[in-house]
Parts: C-alpha cells; sequence; structure tokens
C-alpha cells in the first residue's frame, strides 16, 4: 500500500470552482470524478468557507444526532442511493459496530466505525449537512437537516466537535488493490455448505463467509444445491413495481464498507429514468442504477423462524448493490406473499 496523500489545495479548489461556475447543477461527487479525485479531497477545499473539519469522535457525534429532530439519512455505493427521512435513535456502539435501530423512527443503520476517517459540516446555498468519508475519500454516511430539524442543535454539534487543524487539505490512504477471490480449491466447500444449511439466524451469514474465506458472490457460485437461483438483471424492476401494486411491506438494504442503510415498509411510486429506477416517497427515495446490475440472485438462507429469502443484486466488480428482503422481524416467518414473488422472477436470458 503506498503512503497517505495530501491534496494539494490551491489548484484543485480552482479548479472545481471554474468546474462549479461552468456547470452549476453538477453534483460533487461527479465532480471529483470528472477532477479524478474524491469527493472527500473537494470538500477539504472548502474548509475555511462553506465547510468545517470534524473531530473524528464518530461515536459521541451519532449520540448527539438525535437531538437534531428530524433529517434526512443518505447511504450509498457505486449504483444506489438510499434516502430515509426521520430522526436517529439512541446509538448501540460496540466497539467498532454502530447500530441505529427503526424500532420508534425510520432510520435504520448498521455502522462500521473502523472505516470511518474524516466528517465535515456543510453549509451550502443555505443549506446545512454532515458528510462523513472513509480513509480513501469515499462518502460512507451523510446526514441532511430539514424543515423540521433542530438547527440550535446542529450548530451546537457542529461548535462543539470543531477539529482545529481548518486547512483545506486532506490525507487520504490510497485505497489497496482488490483482493481476488481464494480459489475454489482452497476452500472446504463441504463445511461451507454445512454452515450454510446449519444457519439460524440471516445475520450470521457473513460470519459464515469470513470464517471460510469467501466473497458473497463467490458464495452464490458455492452454495448447497437449491438454495440459490440466478435471475434475470431486471428483477429489481420487477420486484419494486409488484410490490408497489400489492402494498406487499418489504427490506431494501444498500451499503457501502461504512455504513448499511435498510428501509422497511411499502414502497408506492416507481419511477424509470435513463438508467435509474427510482422509489419516490414521502420519507423515503431510491435510486438504483439498472444498468451497472451484471449479476442478480434469489438466495435462501435457513434460520430459526423457517428459511429466509432474498433478492440480491451485484455489479461487475462483483460488489453487492442492494439486498431486498420480505418485511419481517425476529420470531415471525417470511411473508408467504414475498416468497411467492420472488419465484416468478426469469432466469437470465442466457441460461434460458
Amino acid at each position: 500500500m503506498q503512503p497517505a496523500t495530501q491534496t494539494p489545495s490551491t489548484s484543485l479548489a480552482h479548479a472545481w470552482r471554474d468546474l462549479r461556475e461552468s456547470e452549476p447543477k453538477l453534483r460533487i461527487r461527479d465532480a471529483a470524478a470528472r477532477l479524478g479525485v474524491t469527493e472527500a479531497e473537494l470538500r477539504a477545499t472548502e474548509c475555511g468557507t462553506t465547510t468545517i473539519r470534524l473531530v473524528d469522535d464518530w461515536p459521541a457525534i451519532l449520540r448527539r444526532l438525535p437531538l437534531l429532530g428530524e433529517v434526512m439519512a443518505l447511504t450509498r455505493n457505486e449504483s444506489a442511493v438510499h434516502e430515509k427521512i426521520g430522526e436517529y435513535t439512541e446509538p448501540e456502539i460496540s466497539g467498532p459496530h454502530g447500530i441505529v435501530h427503526a424500532a420508534d423512527g425510520p432510520i435504520d443503520l448498521r455502522i462500521f466505525l473502523s472505516k470511518w476517517a474524516h466528517g465535515f459540516a456543510v453549509d451550502e446555498d443555505g443549506k446545512q449537512s454532515l458528510h462523513f468519508f472513509d480513509a480513501h475519500g469515499d462518502a460512507v454516511h451523510k446526514v441532511y437537516a430539514k424543515e423540521k430539524t433542530e438547527l440550535a442543535e446542529y450548530r451546537m454539534l457542529v461548535d462543539i466537535f470543531r477539529a482545529e487543524d481548518q486547512r483545506p487539505t486532506i490525507q487520504l490512504t490510497p485505497r489497496p488493490a482488490r483482493k481476488a477471490d481464494t480459489p475454489d480449491a482452497e476452500i472446504d466447500v463441504a463445511a461451507l455448505q454445512a454452515g450454510w444449511r446449519g444457519l439460524r439466524d440471516t445475520h450470521e451469514f457473513f460470519g459464515l463467509l469470513r470464517k471460510y474465506g469467501v466473497s458473497r458472490l463467490q458464495a452464490m457460485r458455492l452454495a448447497p444445491e437449491g438454495f440459490v437461483r440466478p435471475v434475470a438483471n431486471d428483477s429489481i424492476d420487477k420486484i419494486l413495481n409488484a410490490a408497489a401494486a400489492s402494498e406487499l411491506p418489504i427490506m431494501i438494504f444498500v451499503g457501502n464498507p461504512g455504513c448499511i442503510q435498510i428501509h422497511t415498509g411499502p414502497v408506492g411510486k416507481i419511477v424509470p429514468m435513463g438508467p435509474w429506477i427510482n422509489v419516490l416517497d414521502p420519507g423515503f427515495n431510491l435510486h438504483l442504477r439498472r444498468d451497472h446490475v451484471a449479476r442478480a440472485f434469489v438466495v435462501d438462507k435457513p434460520t430459526d423462524d423457517g428459511v429466509v429469502t432474498s433478492l440480491e443484486l451485484f455489479d461487475a466488480q462483483g460488489d453487492n448493490i442492494a439486498l431486498l428482503f420480505g418485511e419481517r422481524k425476529p420470531g415471525r416467518p417470511e411473508l408467504p406473499a414475498w416468497r411467492e414473488l420472488l419465484s416468478t422472477l426469469q432466469v437470465p436470458s442466457d441460461m434460458s
């Protein structure tokens, strides 16, 4: 791995300013890609003007978020954006792991704090927001003020966690090379499959993959017979439209290495727009690049409450884009209507 690098701020700030002047509606993420840098690097150039760097006390910051009242929480990856409006509840934090439960509100998060490295408070065009990034400069989570947000509490949070260093630069760690999958011949496939059949909770699945050194996409190939079924890459369209038409409550997970955000409930307004499929509901928006879906699977996992079935979407690099389940809670079996809906999905055209 290369050493951490510090961004030269002056030339980048000028390039960013010129780009905004020529294309005022250009999003910062797209501008960063255009300039060959990360979003965090562009944000850092604005320290001292519209942006304030925050200290890296993520648990303490998370514990103050409930004081802000209603906000919009945003988590994304390269192919999907997940937005929920509501109030944060008191997080449960154990070491590097955190949970914001949706029991008392719609914001539902699984947080991996070891991946959080940089934070900024942004005041842009009169709108206030908090932006958190990993060590490589990629956004892991964002919080946006809304009409009902307690702005006095927001300003107090920023004052409390304002860093002394407000220089318009940032030190980032280059992304490591993508790790190749362990060769199948080196994996104890029989033990993996036995462990899969013996699952008692869906949350055990990640630990199972880690135990045998298997990527999630690789596991789709090595699964016990009958537990994974490839389906068409456009299955997300059918699932969202059918769920909306039948008012079937579902769960939609979108995440990145630092955060997973979950929607639980019905979806209503499904809007295709170019390569995107969108859910545009009050309190919940999803934006997903259908053209990024390279593989899709229906996956069964045993639990103490019966089999739980998911639709899992992967991009061309093998990264997970999104997971969809029927609405469920521990102690309750899966909704039969969800399983029936998944059974209608077609196999990919290259396998038919």
